[in-house]
C-alpha cells in the first residue's frame, strides 16, 4: 500500500520506535512510582528523559510541566475544562478541529462561557489583528490550531501570544498537526498550554500525547486517581506533573515517543519540513493542469504537506474506495473532523479528498498517486468506475 494518510497516523515509524516499544515490553514493564524495585524505578528514568526531550523540543522551561495525555483531544480537553470558569469569554477560529470545537461548544451550550469565532481567509489564514480586536478585558482564553489538518496551512503564533498575553489571557494552541515537523517555540510565541499528540508528525505510537503547560496557569485536574506517591490525602497532589497525572500512564508509549523525538532531532525538522513540503508541492504542480481536479488553498504558504483536493463529478467518499481498492492507496476523505473549514471551503457536507505524505514517502509515490487521480477524473462514466473496482 501506498500510505499518504499521514496527517492522521504517520506511518511508517522510525526504526527505534518499534524496537524501543517491543524492549520495553519485553524487559521493562512496570508501574513507574508504584514500586521500588528496579524495573519501576528504570521506567521512571525512562519517563522523565521522554519529558525533558519534548520539553526541549518546544523550549519549555521545566519537565515538570510536560504532562502525558492519552492524545492531543485529550490535552485539548483539560486545559478548555480546567482552566474555563463560568462567565469566562473565548477567542477562537473556522479552522478548528472538532477537539476544540466540541469542548467550547459544550461550556457555550450550558450557558458557562461565551465564544467568539475568528474567521479565517479561503486560502486558510487567520489574520492576526482579526483575532487582537476580539479580545476584551473578560477573555480568559485564545484557543486556535497551529496547522490545519484540512489545508496544512500554519499559523503565526508569535504575532498572536504576545498581545494575547498583554491582554491577560490565557494562549492555548493546538499542535497536533505541527508538533515534531513545525518549529515551536513556546516562550517565543508567548504559549501558556501546548497541546500535541504522539503518533502524527512526533512519529511515535498511538495513545500518548501531551499538554506543557506554563507557569502562569495551574489548570484542575481532568481526571483523579492514584499517582504512586502520597497515596493517604483523599486529594490530587498539588505539584505537577503528578496534579494532572493520574493512573497507569502509558510508559511504554512514552519510552517509544522518547525515542522518535530524539530521531527527530538527528534527522532535523528543518529537513524533514523541507521534504515533505517538497512532495507536496510535487503533488500541487503535477495536478494543477487538470481541469476536474481542484486542489484546495493550493498557492498558500507556509504549509506543511498535506493537500486537499476535490474531484468534478465524484464524491470524496468514491474516490477514496477506488483509491484503496484499484491503487492501494491510502487517503482520508470527509470532513476531517473540522465542519467549519469545509463551510468555509463550500466542501460541507462531502468534505474533500485528503494526501498528506511522510517523511518516508518516496517521490515514484507522490507521481504514482497522481497518476490514479488523473486517471480517476479522466473517467466519465459510472461503467468505468465500477471497472476499477469489480
Amino acid at each position: 500500500m501506498i500510505y499518504l494518510d499521514n496527517a492522521a497516523t504517520s506511518h511508517p515509524k522510525p526504526e527505534c520506535v518499534y524496537r524501543t516499544m517491543d524492549r520495553f515490553l519485553r524487559e521493562m514493564s512496570a508501574n513507574p512510582g508504584r514500586s521500588s524495585h528496579r524495573r519501576a524505578t528504570e521506567v521512571v528514568r525512562v519517563i522523565d528523559r521522554a519529558r525533558m526531550n519534548l520539553t526541549d523540543l518546544f523550549g519549555g522551561d521545566s519537565p515538570d510541566r510536560m504532562i502525558f495525555t492519552l492524545n492531543a483531544t485529550d490535552a485539548l480537553n483539560l486545559a478548555i475544562k480546567g482552566c474555563l470558569a463560568e462567565g469566562d469569554h473565548v477567542v477562537t477560529t473556522t479552522l478548528e478541529h472538532n477537539s476544540v470545537l466540541r469542548p467550547l461548544h459544550g461550556l457555550e451550550r450550558s450557558g458557562k462561557i461565551r465564544v467568539t469565532r475568528v474567521e479565517s481567509s479561503p486560502e486558510g489564514y487567520v489574520d492576526p489583528r482579526k483575532v487582537l480586536r476580539e479580545l476584551r478585558p473578560d477573555t480568559r482564553m485564545v484557543v486556535m490550531v497551529h496547522a490545519s489538518n484540512v489545508l496544512g496551512t500554519v499559523q503565526d503564533l508569535e504575532a498572536i501570544g504576545p498581545a494575547v498575553r498583554g491582554n491577560g489571557s490565557l494562549f492555548l494552541v493546538d499542535a497536533a498537526q505541527s508538533a515534531g515537523i513545525q518549529p515551536i517555540d513556546v516562550k517565543l510565541a508567548c504559549i501558556d498550554l501546548l497541546a500535541f499528540t504522539g503518533h502524527k508528525a512526533l512519529m511515535g505510537p498511538m495513545g500518548v500525547g501531551g499538554l506543557y503547560v506554563s507557569r502562569r496557569v495551574d489548570p484542575l485536574p481532568w481526571r483523579e486517581g492514584g499517582t504512586g506517591g502520597e497515596s493517604a490525602p483523599p486529594e490530587q497532589p498539588e505539584e505537577m506533573p503528578t496534579r494532572l497525572e493520574a493512573g497507569t500512564p502509558n510508559s511504554a508509549g512514552i519510552a517509544a515517543l522518547a525515542a522518535a523525538v530524539e530521531f527527530l532531532r538527528k534527522e532535523g525538522i528543518d529537513g524533514i519540513r523541507e521534504r515533505e513540503v517538497g512532495l507536496r508541492n510535487r503533488l500541487v504542480e503535477r495536478l494543477a493542469g487538470n481541469r476536474r481536479i481542484r486542489v484546495h488553498a493550493a498557492g498558500s504558504q507556509p504549509v506543511l504537506g498535506t493537500v486537499s483536493l476535490t474531484i468534478g463529478g465524484y464524491e470524496p467518499a468514491e474516490v477514496g474506495a477506488i483509491l484503496d481498492q484499484a491503487f492501494g492507496i491510502a487517503v482520508r476523505t470527509g470532513l476531517h473532523c473540522a465542519p467549519d473549514v469545509h463551510r468555509l471551503l463550500g466542501t460541507f457536507p462531502s468534505g474533500t479528498i485528503r494526501l498528506s505524505p511522510g517523511y518516508f514517502t518516496t517521490e515514484s509515490e507522490i507521481d504514482t498517486a497522481c497518476g490514479a487521480l488523473e486517471e480517476i477524473a479522466g473517467m466519465e462514466t459510472g461503467k468505468q468506475r465500477n471497472s476499477l473496482t469489480g
